[in-house]
């Protein structure tokens, strides 16, 4: 009995971790404006560059649409589809660390997940922190290489709303 009682939590608290990241990123849904500012790790030296994002929820599913539009490289515009699992505890490859409500009413997520990075393609864990807000946004990734002990800031986007044109 004690065991059914734990599965029966642990699925409630599977469909509240799904119900709230897919409410956290419908608050996403809309256009914005911004920048990326990103780590060239040839020069070592911080880039920023223009650039805004589109959001958009396919039907009612658990899968959205991220537009990353490069106002002056259109060359490097993207569609991603971000998957949120079923259980709640990824967003794509992330896993979910955290979630929690700042003290402005923000809402920040922590992933995690590893890869590779670098010029020369090491090993790494990489950290996503995501804070949304209802007129901003931010989008960070941090890096961690393999052995080392303090991460890097590879690149974060910084949006704010476009109210001139919501879909």
């Amino acid at each position: 009995m004690a065991v059914l009682a734990i599965l029966i939590a642990a699925t409630g608290n599977a469909q509240t971790n799904f119900k709230t990241l897919i409410k956290t990123f419908e608050g996403i849904t809309g256009n914005w404006q911004g920048s990326l500012t990103y780590l060239d790790y040839s020069t070592g030296k911080p880039y920023t560059m223009p650039a805004d994002m589109s959001f958009k929820r396919i039907n009612n599913t658990n899968r959205f649409l991220l537009y990353n539009i490069y106002p002056n490289e259109k060359s490097a515009n993207s569609i991603d589809t971000i998957t949120i699992s079923t259980n709640g505890d990824y967003i794509g490859n992330e896993q979910v660390k955290s979630r929690r409500k700042l003290s402005n009413g923000d809402i920040e997520i922590i992933t995690e997940e590893r890869g590779k990075d670098g010029n020369d393609n090491k090993d790494a864990t990489f950290r996503h922190t995501y804070i949304i807000g209802k007129q901003t946004c931010r989008i960070r990734k941090d890096v961690l290489f393999e052995g080392a002990k303090e991460w890097i800031n590879r690149h974060e986007y910084v949006y704010k709303r476009n109210t001139n044109n919501q879909n």
